[in-house]
């Protein structure tokens, strides 16, 4: 495992090179440049090898939804100087997060700056299902003039079900009752009803009681295939489903037939179990040609303002933890908050959560008559982060023997 001492400090701050993948949003940019931070940009993501081949010399990397960090990325040597990677975006899927905390990366995302872009999006094409909107527009573009009123209706006084009442659920409740809806939801964790939206027992309970179905739950494997045949055919006949949380969540041969045999009237969805890895790529998808379904690729949060808030909300997080190590918000780390160090140096230390690790530091502390400020430990089952504040004239003394203890993953020092 990687043991690494980072030796000036200044160096280490002003060096900083951040790799941003997948035409991040500059208000990034201000946040890293405001702290001196080296900015390389690629517009779209990278492979796997592509990958690897940028990271050399690389202290902070910057992915959104299409580039994947696995294992063989974040255990070559040319990841060996990386500190933390920031997911711009609310998903985390993408990357190997345990492999990360064992190599000393804290990973970081944001999981509140879309919350209202997607809740927009998901209130949008409700209305649009229950009116066949897409339908109807794409006749006109054809040159048909097809004006119907059969099976097109409001959504006022309809139920709609929440799946997973989260950021994006919860808001989605509230803008579905200025529509004057109904609101039912379901998650695994208790939580508070905004509004008069009220909580359902079962899963299948709200299936059962909504006209509307949406989405809204994490990729665990407790919600691959959440929804398939079986929950498909308990829901109402002539209801609709919408998905824009993760493409595994609905078993989409299921769905497509659940639209072709009429018993659903339709559906949205936004993911896919396999999306193209550029806009440039074909889509393929049984849900393509049907009737009264909405397929978009994968946009639920790509609004300017979502994307601005992203893009600062991720950066300042890495920065802060560039600048003086902390952790808080990390999706696959111990977090600590410290406040600025305004006197002395600041050691940070990653280590194997094993018996004996702090004994050890504090011996190399002790022996080196060492002056200790402010000391913070965290740890979760895989790894302990340890922050701690020494006096400037022993610190680098310190943290050169605290990175060659064997139990050591990654070392450095902020001023």
């Amino acid at each position: 495992m990687l043991r690494r001492a980072m030796s000036n400090p200044a160096a280490q701050r002003e060096g900083i090179r951040a790799l941003l993948l997948e035409n991040i949003h500059p208000s990034s940019h201000d946040v890293f440049r405001s702290d001196g931070v080296v900015i390389e940009t690629v517009s779209s993501a990278l492979k796997e090898d592509e990958l690897i081949a940028r990271l050399a010399g690389v202290q902070l990397l910057g992915i959104r939804s299409k580039t994947k960090v696995t294992p063989k990325v974040l255990e070559h040597p040319n990841a060996k100087e990386l500190i933390a990677i920031g997911a711009f975006c609310i998903g985390t899927n993408q990357v190997a997060l345990g492999h990360a905390a064992r190599a000393g990366v804290p990973v970081f995302n944001a999981p509140f700056s879309n919350t209202r872009s997607v809740a927009e999006l998901v209130m949008a094409e409700v209305v649009a299902l229950a009116r066949q909107l897409f339908d109807r527009s794409r006749e006109v573009h054809e040159g048909k003039w097809r004006k119907v009123a059969t099976s097109c209706y409001e959504v006022r006084g309809k139920t709609l079900g929440i799946v997973g009442y989260g950021h994006i659920g919860s808001q989605v409740g509230v803008l579905a009752e200025a529509l004057g809806m109904r609101v039912v939801t379901f998650d695994i964790r208790s939580t508070l009803p905004i509004g008069n939206s009220k909580s359902i027992d079962t899963l299948s309970n709200l299936l059962r009681a909504s006209d509307f179905v949406t989405l809204h739950v994490p990729e665990t494997p407790q919600t691959k295939n959440l929804i398939g045949e079986a929950e498909l055919a308990i829901m109402k006949k002539g209801s609709y489903l919408l998905n824009l949380s993760r493409g595994t969540v609905v078993d989409i041969p299921a769905l497509a037939a659940a639209i072709r045999s009429g018993h659903l009237a339709g559906a949205s969805v936004d993911v896919y179990p396999e999306e193209p890895e550029s806009n440039v790529d074909d889509f393929q998808s049984e849900l393509r040609g049907l009737p009264n379904v909405i397929l978009t690729p994968h946009v639920g949060g790509s609004t300017e303002e979502a994307q601005e808030a992203i893009g600062r909300e991720v950066g300042v997080a890495l920065s802060k933890f560039a600048r003086f190590g902390s952790t808080a918000g990390t999706v696959n780390f111990p977090q600590v908050e410290m406040a600025p160090l305004y006197v002395g140096q600041r050691i940070l230390n990653v280590h194997k959560n094993v018996p004996g690790v702090l004994r050890d530091i504090n011996r190399i502390v002790s022996d080196r008559n060492a002056n200790i400020r402010a000391q913070v430990l965290a740890t979760d089952s895989d790894v302990g982060y340890l922050v701690m504040d020494l006096d400037d004239r022993i610190a680098y003394d310190v943290n050169k023997d605290i990175a060659a203890l064997p139990t050591s993953i990654k070392t450095r020092i902020v001023t």
